[in-house]
């Protein structure tokens, strides 16, 4: 049998193609076998993803109730200083600022894609906890500052990560109480292990349900100590990007997958600057996909877009790069354009979940808020996006809106 291009008209007028031959039918037989009959199907489903978003140290400190801005860091010692240091950049930052402020034009780009669910990875332990874990930097809001995550929307958070363990495993605890009492799901982190592993279950309306997981490794800064045990809370670790690991990860989504159901498989992984992938991270991604069953692979770590793929028509984000934080006025990798970001909203298709169309809204983080990127900065960040995606056959073009969308062979 010839291979066979399958094009779906993206609503840009973008075409975004996907190859099936004969080997990748074979490999897919049991993600393609038909769901029951009366399990709920979604006709697509859109979702919006983004990178790091971290809401501690300055952030926290100009929303109405702000931590104790004391840090144990060795260069800055108060909070308060990193907002000293934006404004110094020329940044005017309201204190205290409404809890929808660091949003910013975030909100009117949510509004106008209407994705079902939004999934942020969230680098903040959210505690009031005053006993910091021993280590360089630490990331906390005061549980009375997370209505700002209600205040966009967001549905879940991925919590396995180097940040959410900051203030130990109790800031853990009150993070994970926190986040439920404002009926926002998480994933990636638990009490115990089998809690740290089992996804957020995220319904869709119409009864079809998305299930994310999430998981860590060590080359994101995420040290052993934090694996969760049966009897410690902690983060989902993964030991390394093994087929033994891929097969753990497998047992875990049939445990959970029911007929009908979405993965997306969210992974805090590599280090923060580059754009060169770490060695092994595509072979892992194509067996999450391959051999898990997993439909969508969202990568972050890294504090600047990386590149993306299409494989067997299902989306891998690599890195997506920081969304939100307070490094504004900090110096060093310049060259990276640290500031700039992307919102992501894929749809895919609700039966198979392959991808049937990805926009990107380019933005910038300014003043501690998420604004929508300047022309100059738009025309940077395509240009560094189009060499990336170039590698896996992807395309990244501006629309005429000044957005952007992606095409792949």
């Amino acid at each position: 049998m010839q291979d066979r291009r399958r094009f779906l008209r993206c609503s840009t007028g973008i075409v975004l193609g996907a190859m099936a031959g004969t080997a990748a039918v074979a490999g897919l037989v049991k993600r393609q076998s038909k769901p029951a009959k009366d399990a709920p199907q979604a006709r697509s489903v859109r979702l919006f993803l983004c990178g790091d978003v971290m809401l501690g140290r300055g952030i926290d400190q100009i929303l109405p109730q702000p931590s104790d801005p004391r840090l144990h860091e060795t260069y800055v010692r108060d909070a308060r200083d990193y907002l000293e240091l934006a404004r110094r950049r020329g940044a005017e930052i309201p204190v205290p600022a409404n809890f929808d402020y660091v949003w910013g034009d975030a909100l009117d780009a949510l509004a106008a894609h209407k994705p079902q669910l939004r999934i942020v990875n969230l680098e903040t332990s959210i505690t009031r906890n005053d006993q910091p874990w021993p280590k360089g930097i630490h990331y906390r809001m005061h549980p009375r500052n997370a209505p700002s995550l209600v205040a966009a929307g967001i549905d879940c958070c991925v919590l396995a990560n180097n940040h959410v363990l900051d203030w130990g495993r109790e800031g853990l605890l009150e993070t994970l109480r926190t986040l439920r009492g404002l009926r926002i799901a998480s994933a990636g982190a638990g009490a115990d292990r089998a809690a740290a592993r089992a996804p957020a279950i995220l319904p869709l309306p119409d009864g079809a349900r998305v299930l994310a997981f999430a998981a860590a490794t060590d080359d994101s800064g995420v040290p052993e100590s934090w694996d969760a045990e049966p009897d410690r809370p902690g983060v989902w670790r993964l030991p390394d990007l093994s087929d033994k690991t891929v097969s753990s990860i497998a047992a875990e989504v049939a445990r959970h997958r029911q007929a009908g159901d979405r993965v997306l498989f969210s992974l805090h992984w590599g280090d923060n600057w580059g754009y060169e992938l770490e060695p092994g991270q595509r072979a892992f991604a194509h067996a999450l996909i391959d051999e898990a069953g997993v439909d969508l692979v969202h990568g972050h770590s890294s504090h600047h877009p990386r590149t993306l793929e299409v494989h067997h028509g299902h989306l891998i984000l690599y890195g997506c790069g920081d969304f939100l934080n307070d490094y504004e006025g900090i110096t060093g990798h310049e060259s990276y354009r640290g500031e700039l970001g992307l919102m992501y909203f894929p749809s895919l298709d609700g039966v198979s979940g392959k991808l049937l169309e990805l926009e990107l809204v380019p933005t910038r983080v300014q003043g501690f808020r998420v604004n929508r990127a300047g022309d100059d900065d738009r025309r940077w960040l395509l240009a560094r996006l189009e060499r990336e995606y170039a590698r896996f056959g992807c395309r990244a073009l501006r629309g005429e809106d000044g957005d952007f969308s992606v095409a792949c062979a």
